[in-house]
């Protein structure tokens, strides 16, 4: 048994894996965000109730730039006092057994690679779309992170007369129509035009993020996940039509392209980065 933690800069949740399952889970809103020793204590509040024996343990996602070799989380996004928190020697010294930590659309690409749709697949692509875009990256069977655990970040890169998240994210719904993709939503489910509209545009942005990854990465398969990935029948279509013309029209035939079904998948993404520790004891860990 493993923790998964994913951290969100509102919500935290933790739940206890068995046998590839999250049996167990807690989660909480998170207060007072600008004072670092409160969101700690929060944190492992929520954690304590989870540790027992069979615990091994605990695999975390952050959104932010994590020293993946050191533990520690930089400039953690909405949470003001994570600046440069060494969470993992916190925690360790904490629960006094093995962390490992990682950027959280890392551990949705690794959860999908090891437990979810990608299994078959050697070189796939995590796309999470959010309140942001960012995508996580395994070739060869082996999640990539880059030097600084910045690889993926899509979002970033410019389009059009801004980013690519400005387009390609909850963003696009704020500027384009003033309210934010849930709501959006619901209203094309009920039929409104203008929000239909909206998400067929927002499927075009989508493949224009889509087909840059394709000339970098050229993966088997791309994976869709985030609060967003929900209204993929609205920007699908859209976004598939835009992809016809990509330069190999052969990369676009052999593409998978799924969205992710398992609202679990972060968690049990972190949880797998325990898999990659080195296999030492707990004492090795923990000075």
């Amino acid at each position: 048994m493993n923790i998964g933690v994913d951290i969100g800069g509102t919500n935290i949740r933790a739940g206890v894996e068995k046998e590839g399952v999250i049996t167990q889970q807690n989660h909480l809103l998170l207060q007072q965000k600008d004072n670092l020793d409160a969101t700690l204590s929060q944190l492992t509040g929520l954690l304590r109730p989870l540790i027992h024996q069979e615990v091994r343990g605990i695999g975390i996602g952050v959104p932010s730039v994590v020293d993946t070799s050191a533990g520690v989380v930089y400039n953690v996004m909405n949470i003001p006092s994570w600046e440069e928190v060494a969470l993992r020697d916190i925690l360790q010294d904490e629960f006094h057994i093995p962390v490992a930590i990682n950027n959280d659309v890392n551990c949705f690409t690794l959860g999908e690679h090891r437990y979810g749709q990608m299994q078959p697949f050697q070189s796939i692509i995590g796309l999470s779309i959010g309140t942001g875009i960012g995508s996580g990256i395994i070739t060869n069977n082996q999640l990539y992170v880059g030097h600084n655990c910045g690889a993926g970040e899509i979002g970033m890169l410019p389009y059009r007369d801004s980013i690519l998240e400005d387009y390609a994210s909850n963003r696009f719904f704020e500027r384009e129509l003033g309210m934010d993709a849930f709501l959006t939503h619901n209203l094309a489910l009920n039929g409104e035009q203008r929000a239909i509209e909206a998400w067929r545009d927002f499927g075009l942005h989508l493949a224009a993020a889509i087909k840059t990854l394709l000339y970098t990465y050229d993966p088997e398969a791309i994976v869709i996940g985030g609060s967003l990935a929900k209204a993929s029948d609205f920007f699908r279509p859209a976004m598939m039509e835009a992809m016809q013309d990509f330069a190999y029209p052969q990369t676009i035939k052999r593409l998978h392209i799924q969205m992710s079904q398992n609202e679990n998948i972060a968690l049990l993404g972190a949880v797998a980065l325990l898999d990659d520790l080195p296999k030492i004891s707990v004492a090795d860990h923990i000075v």
